[in-house]
């Protein structure tokens, strides 16, 4: 009985700790629809009835060429589920990452997804930060047709040192992957953090700090 209970509680931590990700599928597929009529709700989507699935329902057409006009250079065009609702409890999405010259991606995570980035063109500095207390930075430069894998969870960046437009694409272990750029979220937090809580905590001068708060930060 000791064993038994033992591994009934083995069994229900992992059932907890896998509850984080997405789910695995228990269908084929699941096409999110917004209408309910007729449809099932799982992993927050109404899903089609899989008879009346189509090729339109995953695909999706152009991912056009996104606008690097920006203060740090760069545009991400993700294909999510609303690109693609075949997407829905597959537990993948993509993005297309546009740079201009010098063009950044700043430093943000993906609270859950695993990121494989492919190089198309251009020539990007990559790179990773590992977990407290070694903060160990893994970086590679990146040419055409590399590619470099960013662990779940992780800070990680991109930079176009190139003099020339550059283009990758990156694909997420999760349907909805979700984004936290990092200077957004502290310094273009809505209500604002306590700056002098910020000048302590990243020994910043409170004028400093004040002074970032007041940026426009952009979304990317």
């Amino acid at each position: 009985m000791k064993g038994f209970l033992q591994a009934f509680v083995l069994l229900a931590l992992a059932s907890s700790l896998a509850s984080a990700f997405d789910p695995s599928p228990l269908q084929d597929f699941c096409v999110a629809i917004d209408n309910p009529l007729n449809g099932v709700f799982v992993n927050g989507k109404f899903c089609k009835d899989p008879k009346l699935a189509n090729a339109e329902d995953f695909s999706f057409s152009v991912i056009k060429p996104g606008d690097t006009n920006n203060p740090v250079g760069s545009k991400v065009t993700p294909v999510l589920v609303d690109e693609i609702p075949g997407l829905n409890t597959l537990g993948i999405s993509a993005a297309r990452i546009d740079f201009a010259p010098y063009g950044q991606n700043p430093p943000h995570t993906h609270p859950r997804a695993t990121e494989i980035l492919v190089v198309l063109e251009g020539t990007l500095l990559v790179g990773f930060v590992t977990s407290n207390p070694d903060n160990t930075l893994i970086s590679k430069v990146l040419n055409k047709g590399d590619v470099f894998v960013f662990p779940i969870g992780l800070i990680h960046f991109q930079f176009n040192i190139g003099k020339t437009n550059a283009l990758a694409i990156a694909a997420l272990s999760s349907q909805n992957p979700g984004v936290i750029t990092i200077a957004n979220a502290i310094f273009g937090s809505n209500p604002p953090i306590n700056p002098e809580f910020l000048a302590k905590a990243f020994m910043l001068d409170v004028n400093v700090v004040k002074d970032l708060q007041k940026k426009l930060w952009v979304a990317n």
